[in-house]
């Protein structure tokens, strides 16, 4: 019996799509890993450099320190500040003035500080998402004239890159263009991926379980990142978490050349729709803007919570990112459970209670005391937004079959946009309106935008069908459906008796 060489296995299986769908689902899990692992890191680094950078001036004795007094009855050193005009102590053994309470008020009297940083760290968080959303339409094209698989390859070394530069970096503006540069690798991965799984699953069905698997190894990498870099952080330094990342980018780059064969040019055998066209179809905007709005309240508590926890509850470091595990937990059931029940419940109520949902967990977040409060509403914001991105990326690829041309590079351009949208808009703005009004008040807006958007979903429940298209999905699959009249003709799409042979294959 002939031993089977591991590499003619690989190449049997190039085309597989389980393979695929592991090389998909380990650059989603990098690139989640590295958009998440900063969320607890950059506010307290950029605090510990600026604050003590402006503290130095003040340290002057003749202005920070009024007396320092020794007394010989108890060995305790008391000083009186000119700064709060607080008495603080020190003593061998015996305990301090102050007291716990003193780190407490420490905490309190940085609000002013922390109010200003929380709109430098919303912009930086931003720039990732406002690359990404600019470079998007480029990529969708591209992805339907050479292929998946150069792109894929291409955002692999863009987010290397990124990562060691994070780890590197040690001032405001490297940590910003890091950043934006990681918003190009993110653009290339996510399109060419997402894209590259509904051209490999042409079932419906099949497709929906896929992203979900697909959003379920985004999940880990969300779940993973907060509190690995808030632990690594605290406990190692800053570098660490990255260095980590980089060594495993190198691991989905080796196996994207395995199995990818990213030197090969594969343009798509039919050309697909106009972006311009996919924008104006009201289906696709509706579904594109309930992954804006629900991504956004996550969007919006990346740089606004950990701040706002270091202002209210003067949590350590290894708290700010543990405070997104429910979320990441929930949303990472939420993805894989309803990949599955959303194509037998509906997608379109499946969407629609998860904005819902995640409506009411933003109006509570605000309630929470502590770490523990944040329990509840941090998971139950995440498992509704797994059911919406579950649902949403699946019906983003049957509205361009029924709808188009089954080319998915531009509608997942679109979905990726929409996402971008959330991620550019909510940070951005987010800090400003927290210094302006308030983190509860921003709250309460941003969940009754997802509430009042939720019953826009319903029009998802019976999307229209082309014309010349509901021949070719009824040869395929009998179903009751709509019929929509255009004045416009469309492209068929073309099945071939070989496309059918593979089909059933």
């Amino acid at each position: 019996m002939a031993m089977l060489n591991p590499m003619d296995w690989i190449s049997e299986s190039r085309g597989s799509p389980r393979l695929v769908l592991v090389v998909v689902c380990v650059a989603l899990l990098l690139d989640n890993m590295l958009l998440t692992v900063v969320v607890p890191i950059i506010p307290t680094f950029l605090y510990a450099i600026e604050h003590q950078t402006q503290e130095r001036p003040s340290a002057a004795p003749s202005e920070a320190q009024l007396a320092s007094v020794f007394s010989l009855y108890d060995n305790t050193t008391y000083t009186i500040s000119a700064a709060n005009l607080t008495i603080s102590s020190s003593a061998n053994g015996s305990s301090g003035v102050n007291g716990s309470s003193a780190e407490r008020h420490g905490c309190k009297e940085d609000s002013e500080f922390l109010e200003e940083e929380n709109v430098r760290v919303g912009l930086l968080f931003a720039s990732k998402a406002l690359v990404q959303l600019m470079v998007n339409p480029f990529v969708g094209p591209l992805t339907n004239r050479i292929g998946y698989h150069i792109p894929m390859f291409a955002g692999f070394a863009i987010m290397f890159v990124s990562t060691i530069m994070f780890a590197f970096s040690g001032t405001y503006a490297l940590l910003f263009f890091a950043r934006s540069l990681q918003g190009i690798g993110s653009s290339f991965s996510s399109v060419a991926g997402l894209g590259m799984l509904a051209s490999v699953y042409t079932d419906d069905n099949e497709r929906g379980i896929a992203m979900g698997i697909a959003l379920g190894g985004l999940a880990m990498g969300v779940l993973i990142g907060a509190p690995f870099g808030s632990v690594m952080y605290e406990f190692v330094g800053k570098s660490s978490p990255f260095l980590v990342l980089a060594f495993l980018a190198v691991f989905d780059g080796a196996l994207q050349l395995c199995i990818l064969q990213p030197s090969k040019i594969s343009p798509g055998s039919v050309e697909g729709a106009p972006l311009l066209t996919l924008l104006k179809d009201p289906y696709i905007l509706i579904s594109a803007g309930s992954l804006c709005f629900a991504n956004m309240g996550v969007a919006i508590l990346e740089p606004t919570l950990p701040i706002w926890m270091m202002q209210t509850m003067c949590s350590p470091k290894w708290q700010l990112g543990m405070a997104f595990l429910p979320a990441s937990v929930s949303y990472l059931i939420g993805t894989n459970l309803f990949g599955i029940l959303a194509n037998k419940m509906g997608r379109w109520l499946c969407s629609m209670i998860g904005m819902l949902i995640v409506g009411i967990s933003l109006l509570c977040v605000p309630f929470a005391k502590d770490i523990y409060g944040l329990i509840g509403p941090n998971g139950g914001l995440g498992f509704a937004i797994g059911m919406v991105d579950s649902s949403m990326m699946a019906i983003m690829g049957y509205l361009v079959d029924i709808r188009h041309v089954s080319v998915y590079g531009s509608v997942y351009a679109i979905a990726d946009v929409a996402l971008c949208m959330g991620f550019a808009v909510g940070p951005s703005t987010g800090g400003a309106i927290v210094r302006a009004i308030g983190f509860p008040n921003l709250m309460v807006i941003i969940g009754i935008i997802n509430i009042l958007y939720a019953p826009l979903c319903f029009f998802l429940k019976n999307p229209a069908v082309r014309e010349e298209k509901m021949a070719i999905i009824n040869q395929e699959c009998p179903m009751h459906v709509k019929s929509y009249n255009t004045q416009h003709g469309y492209r068929e799409f073309p099945l071939s008796d070989e496309s059918e042979e593979d089909t059933e294959e």
